[in-house]
């Protein structure tokens, strides 16, 4: 399968932005006066973890595919985390304030 300049281009703009990152849960602390109790919330960080210098050919168009499927996958599983953390965080921070 050959694929057009057009699609060719995005392909490689789309993997160029994605190239070498991966994405992690991070973990704030917030005080929250109302509830006197510290609440904790996640969110994701981006984190470049190399560039390509410069690949030719078929290489180049598998190691493309190889780190935009690597920042896909931790994107996935790093999102899931950070939404189930953001769910138990919540009902905790709920749990403890309508306790006092």
């Amino acid at each position: 399968m050959k694929l057009s300049q057009y699609g060719a281009s995005t392909l490689v703009l789309a993997s160029l932005w994605l190239c070498g990152c991966i994405f992690v849960p991070h973990t704030t602390t917030i005080y929250d006066p109302a509830c006197g109790l510290a609440e904790r919330h996640m969110s994701l960080k981006a984190y470049q973890i190399g560039a390509f210098g410069g690949c030719r050919n078929q290489g180049c168009a598998e190691l493309l595919v190889l780190a935009g499927a690597v920042s896909a996958a931790s994107l996935v599983v790093s999102g899931s985390v950070v939404v189930v953390g953001e769910v138990v965080y919540w009902l905790e921070a709920k749990t403890q304030c309508l306790g006092r």
